[in-house]
């Protein structure tokens, strides 16, 4: 749809469409005041782990679950930041359509939350650019995601092995299409780890500098608030100094949604742990065990402390025995249902344009609205 005024002897005048989603607009804004909108996005590179499905994906079914009627839920699929890094075209198509499955059989109702592609609506990539032109550079360069991204792909021990010169524009300014996804939707609420709260800063930094760089009589874009989830820190099953990771080259370091029950068995029976007899947390003496504990309290939905208790005087494959079972009791629905509609493409799409269509809804108003205040139109 154009948002191009038709052209006149004495001027332009605005269309049709750009009236209607400007007035949409202020209705859009009141309604943000009186409910949330909650903002979150994943990487489709990969099936995710144990650690994704613990820490974020099923926080995004309770707050599914546990919505008001006028909130409003966007969880997307963000294809854009997964090129910050190189990628193999068939590879990248296939784990799009993957990770929609994911999201269907993880619980993700369509009706009642709104899933699509990242990519799918340009919008996100347009309001992005409009705040690299006025995000400081020195914002930038504070940022750590960057560094610790490098890092991952290069499999380095830490950030200071990163050669800087494989730094690529899209990687550095990673953080300011991050703000763009959130703003778009005026988001409110956004559910983040704690080692995501820099990010976050970052997007109210840039909110504000729009506000008051175009000063309305109300603020332009809500300053989001975080959603500190409580979700366990799944660690390697390997190195467990370190968190369980997709780009770790150890394919025994971490437990797929996917994965068989024979093969998370294996894993788990091969985690590192200790030589000390019976089972105490202590993530910092002892984090294999800690690890497993983790793991199992996540998955039971007890407390940590209560969990340790019952092992204290109980060995380590006793612990890893049980481990398996709850890990396998979890993961065995998603699984199945994954494995029946990954391969149900015209589903699959049909969802995708349902999404896209209802993101493109809200967010054509948000940009109607700023090229209006950036004279654009």
């Amino acid at each position: 749809m154009s948002l191009l005024a038709s052209v006149r002897p004495n001027g332009r005048t605005l269309c049709s469409s750009l009236e209607k989603s400007l007035r949409r607009c202020r209705s859009y804004t009141t309604r943000s005041e009186n409910s949330r909108v909650i903002f979150s996005g994943i990487q489709p590179t990969g099936i995710p782990h144990l650690g994704n499905f613990l820490g974020a994906l099923l926080n995004w079914v309770r707050l599914q679950n546990d919505a008001k009627a006028n909130d409003k839920l966007l969880f997307s699929i963000v294809g854009w930041h997964a090129l910050t890094l190189p990628q193999d075209p068939r590879m990248l198509s296939a784990a799009r359509r993957e990770m929609l499955a994911v999201l269907l059989a993880i619980g993700l109702d369509p009706n009642r939350s709104i899933i699509f592609f990242q990519e799918d609506n340009s919008h996100h990539a347009e309001l992005a650019w409009v705040f690299n032109c006025m995000t400081p550079m020195g914002w930038l360069k504070r940022m750590t995601t960057w560094k610790s991204r490098l890092a991952t792909s290069r499999n380095a021990n830490d950030e200071s092995e990163v050669d800087e010169s494989l730094l690529n524009a899209g990687l550095f300014t990673y953080p300011v299409l991050q703000a763009a996804d959130i703003l778009l939707y005026k988001t409110t609420h956004v559910p983040v780890g704690e080692d995501q709260q820099q990010h976050i800063e970052l997007c109210r930094d840039i909110a504000d500098t729009f506000n008051r760089t175009y000063k309305g009589s109300t603020p332009f874009f809500v300053l989001p608030e975080y959603m500190i989830t409580r979700t366990p820190r799944v660690l390697s099953l390997k190195d467990p100094t370190a968190k369980m990771s997709k780009s770790s080259p150890d394919q025994m370091s971490r437990i797929l949604l996917t994965d068989p029950p024979d093969l998370i068995k294996a894993k788990i029976r091969r985690a590192v742990t200790d030589s000390i007899v019976g089972v105490t947390y202590d993530p910092q003496g002892r984090p294999g065990a800690a690890n497993l504990l983790t793991i199992l309290a996540a998955c039971t939905g007890e407390d940590i402390t209560d969990v340790a208790a019952r092992y204290h005087d109980k060995g380590h494959g006793h612990l890893k025995d049980d481990v398996t079972e709850a890990v396998e009791e979890m993961l065995r629905e998603p699984r199945r249902e994954f494995e029946r509609i990954k391969g149900e493409k015209e589903y699959l799409a049909s969802i995708a344009v349902i999404g896209a269509t209802k993101a493109r809804e809200l967010s054509e108003v948000t940009m109607a609205q700023v090229r209006s205040t950036l004279g654009l139109i």
